[in-house]
């Protein structure tokens, strides 16, 4: 494919991400209002034992809160779209095994990271309730709204990466940056720093809530350990294979040679 070609395959490929992002924020827009009332839910909780409200800071205040909320929906529910395009594009260029890389880390990802989402959403209403219980019941919680909403959809994509991050582990051992030993070792740390951030995100008094945030990830993390260490050992056994028999070649090599060494001096 001629670079004329990459070019018009990008500009088609870019104009249905864009068409794909514009339906997708359209559609947000008109679910933006039912996506704040959820987004209200923690505050409209506060307000029961507290002043809290949800506040404006300018008069388009409104308006861009709820463009901010359509772009983001709409990124969400058109990412099968632009993933697929943005695959599609790079995919006749990578190697084989490249490919079945690539391929392997969006099948896994994709939906851990859905589900990372969707965990980090269920659990916003959580981390309001301890963030905003640390001030006093006789202050008064205003809240700017898009800061807000800013702060929602940070952590419902910090979820969702985390529960991403075993992938990357899996990857980084794969190409041989991250080797199997090395996950292993930092089980400790790993375990707490879940434990530390189930915890936060988590504030019941009701340890079993934490550990239904913890066990899955916790999981996740030994299954890429687990995935590490046996590639370790089918990588180290091939490259052992290898070596056999490449000594195996050198040394029918150097006894061919011998052999026609004495050939030769019978026949001198």
């Amino acid at each position: 494919m001629t670079l004329i070609e990459h070019l018009r395959e990008a500009r088609t490929r870019l104009f249905r991400i864009l068409l794909a992002l514009l339906v997708g924020a359209a559609a947000g827009y008109l679910l933006s209002d039912q996506i704040l009332e959820i987004l209200r839910t923690p505050i409209e909780a506060l307000a029961l034992s507290r002043n809290a409200s949800l506040n404006y800071d300018s008069i388009s205040a409104a308006f861009d809160l709820k463009l901010r909320i359509a772009l983001f929906a709409g990124a969400a529910l058109s990412s099968p779209v632009w993933l697929h395009q943005v695959f599609a594009f790079f995919l006749p260029g990578l190697t084989r095994r490249e490919k079945n890389y690539t391929l392997g880390f969006f099948v896994a990802a994709v939906p851990l990271f859905v589900i990372g989402c969707v965990t980090g959403f269920l659990l916003f209403p959580h981390v309001v309730e301890l963030l905003a219980g640390i001030a006093s019941t006789d202050d008064s919680t205003v809240l700017v709204a898009s800061y807000y909403v800013d702060f929602v959809m940070k952590l419902v994509l910090a979820v969702g990466v985390a529960f991403v991050l075993p992938v990357f582990v899996v990857l980084l051992n794969a190409v041989g940056v991250l080797p199997g030993r090395t996950v292993v070792s930092s089980w400790r740390i790993v375990i707490l720093g879940i434990l530390v951030f189930s915890a936060i995100a988590t504030p019941s008094a009701d340890i079993a809530t934490m550990f239904l945030l913890a066990v899955p990830m916790a999981a996740l993390f030994a299954a890429a350990a687990l995935i590490a260490v046996l590639h370790d050992r089918v990588a180290a056994k091939r490259r052992a294979r290898l070596l056999t028999d490449d000594t195996a070649h050198y040394r029918d090599a150097d006894i061919d040679r011998e052999l026609d060494i004495d050939r030769n001096l019978v026949d001198a």
